[in-house]
C-alpha cells in the first residue's frame, strides 16, 4: 500500500486566531469544530490516479486535540469515479498508512462518508472552498512587514506534518452538520492554509 499526492490544504475551525489545537493546547471553547479540504494537485494512491480532486473533513474535536476522541464526517469530490472515491475514503480512514493513519488514531467515531461537490479557489495567499450546502469559508493569510505570509512551523499537531502552516483568519465561516450536531456562522476565526506532499509509507 502507498500513496504520492501533493496539492494545497485549506483548513478553519470556531477557535480564536491561532488554533491552540496546532501547539497542543485545548481549544477556545472546551472543544473544536472544524473543516479542511485537501486540494489535490496531483497524485496517485495505490495505483489509482487521484491528481485534480478533492476529499474534505468535517469534525468535532471534544477537548485537548492530542487525547483524540474525534467525531468526523469524510466527503469525497463528486467528480470521482468509483475507483477513486473508493482511495480518497480509505485515504482519510487511515488505510493506506502513513501520515493520515497517523490521524486517523485520533477519530473515535467516522458517522458518514458521502460524495459531494467541493470548490475551491486559492490565489494570492487567499483561499476559498465550500462543501456543498454544508461548509462555505473564506480565508486570508497574515502577513510580516516584508508581506510574506506568516508561518508556523515544528508544531506539536499538524495537518501538513513536515511542512509550515500558513497563519490565517477565516472573513466568513459556515458550518451547518446535522450529523455532528454543528451549525455555524462565523467572522474572524481561525484558519490554515498549507502546501502539503505526502509519499508512500517507507517511501
Amino acid at each position: 500500500m502507498g500513496y504520492r499526492i501533493e496539492g494545497d490544504l485549506l483548513e478553519v475551525c470556531d477557535c480564536k486566531v491561532l488554533c491552540p489545537c496546532w501547539i497542543g493546547e485545548d481549544p477556545d471553547n472546551g472543544s473544536c469544530q472544524t473543516a479542511l479540504a485537501y486540494v489535490i494537485r496531483v497524485g496517485e494512491i495505490d495505483g489509482v490516479d487521484v491528481g485534480g480532486l478533492v476529499v474534505a473533513v468535517t469534525a468535532h474535536i471534544p477537548g485537548n486535540i492530542l487525547d483524540g476522541g474525534f467525531r468526523q464526517k469524510i466527503y469525497v469530490d463528486a467528480r470521482a469515479d468509483d475507483a477513486q472515491a473508493e482511495a480518497l475514503a480509505d485515504l482519510m480512514l487511515g488505510r493506506r498508512g502513513g501520515p493520515f493513519a497517523d490521524m486517523a488514531r485520533l477519530v473515535g467515531e467516522t458517522v458518514g462518508v458521502e460524495r459531494a461537490p467541493i470548490d475551491y479557489t486559492i490565489a494570492k495567499g487567499s483561499g476559498r472552498f465550500s462543501i456543498g450546502e454544508v461548509v462555505e469559508a473564506e480565508m486570508v493569510p497574515y502577513r510580516g512587514a516584508s508581506g510574506r505570509v506568516t508561518t508556523l512551523n515544528e508544531s506539536i499537531f499538524s495537518t501538513i506534518p513536515g511542512s509550515p502552516a500558513y497563519v490565517g483568519k477565516a472573513e466568513r465561516f459556515t458550518m451547518r452538520e446535522p450529523a455532528l450536531g454543528i451549525d455555524l456562522d462565523l467572522r474572524g476565526h481561525n484558519a490554515i492554509q498549507g502546501v502539503f506532499r505526502f509519499e508512500p509509507p517507507g517511501g
